[in-house]
């Protein structure tokens, strides 16, 4: 299969340890993964702010850079699901996209996952891959069978997973909402954070790191203990 590594323009900037680990992750499963050099914003941020129209340029740019591809892959569900409902052309062949745990689970069926995590963990469940992707379903309890990311992270060894209060609750980032709205997107994530906190969290993870970044904004400005980090982080046996 050929897999391309899809890398959004945040995570790039800001957050290279976790597309590193994410293709560091799939190099260990055996996957040869191409990462297209010219790259560039899938495009949601104009998609979400109403201008979808302006980013006509870096749809066209996506499907040039990783329209011969079986596979697409990127560790985030926001531009995932972006590139899935408005970017991949729905009438003509094209390749899938999946949200990196969503193709551990689903293509490459992991069932082993060779690292150690001696920490409390808490899961931050992203609105684009819990109600977008689907990829994590909450229930009235935590069970993996429903929740890809927390199925892969229940096989790391020596982790503690907390069960969180609301664990299906939204942390208030939504892209430019946060800063339309600043007052209500700080008190929705405080609120997420509160939940992390009571539980004695030591490391915060999720999916989606524009949804980490936004708590870990919150978590700097409390100077919280807790740690953020990818997912593919964690199940890449970075070190804290």
């Amino acid at each position: 299969m050929r897999v391309g590594l899809f890398i959004p323009c945040y995570v790039d900037q800001f957050y290279p340890k976790a597309a590193q680990a994410t293709l560091e992750l799939l190099e260990k499963y055996n996957v040869k993964v191409e990462y297209p050099l010219g790259q560039t914003c899938c495009g949601q941020p104009m998609a979400n702010s109403g201008y979808e129209r302006f980013g006509k340029a870096s749809s066209d740019l996506f499907l040039k850079n990783f329209g011969h591809f079986d596979y697409i892959v990127a560790p985030s569900g926001s531009c995932t699901l972006h590139v899935k409902d408005h970017v991949l052309p729905k009438e003509a062949p094209s390749p899938k996209i999946y949200e990196l745990c969503e193709f551990l689970t689903d293509v490459l069926k992991v069932e082993h996952v060779e690292a150690s995590f001696p920490y409390k963990v808490g899961f931050h469940s992203s609105c684009h891959g819990l109600r977008g992707l689907r990829i994590a379903k909450c229930s009235e309890r935590m069970d993996p069978e429903f929740n890809k990311p927390l199925s892969l992270l229940n096989k790391v060894q020596n982790i503690q997973m907390v069960e969180l209060d609301r664990k299906d609750e939204c942390c208030g980032f939504g892209g430019t909402f946060a800063i339309a709205e600043e007052a209500v997107s700080v008190t929705m994530g405080n609120d997420r954070l509160a939940d992390h906190q009571r539980q004695g969290v030591e490391v915060l993870t999720g999916a989606d790191m524009s949804c980490l970044m936004h708590l870990e904004g919150l978590i700097k400005r409390q100077k919280s203990p807790i740690k953020v980090m990818h997912i593919a982080e964690i199940l890449n046996g970075n070190p804290v």
